[in-house]
């Protein structure tokens, strides 16, 4: 038993930070199969008033799925996306444009229900990570719109993808408006939000401006504010704050080894090869082997 749950323990400290948010959706969904209850605490109402009183529920929601198909298809386009995506950027902004789709969904979702309930119901929840994924989604096709695709036997750019996806969401708000038993407006609706956080996020960074390190504060601040801290009389801790790269170790042991090449090489385009560490040198090295 003790050797299975360290192989447990192995496996997930191996896994990248959206492979860990698979894994915490799959254990959502069975938890929810095993107890054979309704997770309604953490949907996200529509009402905006039944909103208030749940403020977790904002990004709570995303981490609900109630049907199979819904959490794999989810999660499958998590997978593939966050393949590409951490090749290029670090783990927490990756994390960074998770969250903040989520939220942008979910705030869609609420302002227009609140707005227009004769148009899209008086009351409806919202659940499932599509409007997080959409926005890691749509940043890649925003960031880098003219990126080729293989499919099948013919190359599609990104921005293609992106744009259909989008269309395909449009079309599907008014089909849940008309048909109201069997569209999924609200999904549609978060779908949107998380598409046009994507879009501003990638926009933004194109011009030197990260929105999301706001965010990033924040949760560092709230997982610093709830970490029980160990201490003990008479003891000194060193905390170690050496980068590897510009980046905390904790984000360079997230890159694959080609990404951590890249940014050791950029390194030393900038400050020269004198200004690398020990580590990094000795990681070049070995790399370079």
């Amino acid at each position: 038993m003790t050797s299975l749950s360290q192989d447990i323990k192995d496996k997930l400290s191996n896994l990248n930070v959206l492979e860990k948010i698979i894994a915490v959706n799959v254990v959502v969904f069975i938890v929810g199969l095993v107890l054979k209850e309704s997770l309604s605490w953490f949907e996200l109402p529509s009402n905006f008033s039944d909103a208030i009183l749940k403020p977790w529920s904002i990004i709570t929601y995303s981490f609900i799925h109630y049907d199979f198909l819904h959490l794999f298809f989810n999660m499958l386009w998590l997978y593939f996306i966050g393949g590409l995506f951490l090749n290029l950027f670090n783990p927490k902004m990756a994390l960074n444009i998770y969250f903040l789709g989520a939220i942008s969904g979910g705030l869609l979702f609420i302002v227009c229900y609140s707005l227009f309930p004769e148009v899209f119901g008086v009351k409806s929840y919202l659940v499932g990570a599509s409007a997080a994924v959409r926005a890691l989604l749509i940043f890649l096709c925003a960031y880098m719109p003219n990126k080729a695709l293989r499919f099948f036997t013919f190359n599609l750019k990104l921005w293609y993808v992106g744009a259909a996806i989008v269309v395909l969401d449009v079309i599907g708000v008014f089909a849940g408006i008309n048909n109201p038993r069997t569209g999924n407006a609200g999904g549609n609706l978060a779908h949107l939000g998380g598409a046009l956080l994507g879009y501003y996020y990638a926009k933004q960074l194109l011009k030197g401006k990260d929105i999301g390190k706001g965010f990033e504060r924040f949760m560092d601040l709230m997982v610093n504010t709830f970490k029980l801290s160990k201490k003990t009389p008479l003891k000194t801790v060193h905390k170690n704050k050496s980068k590897v790269g510009g980046y905390t170790k904790a984000d360079f042991s997230e890159f694959n080894n080609q990404k951590k090449v890249d940014v050791i090489l950029d390194k030393i385009s900038k400050s020269g090869y004198d200004s690398l560490t020990a580590e990094e040198k000795e990681f070049l090295f070995r790399a370079g082997k």
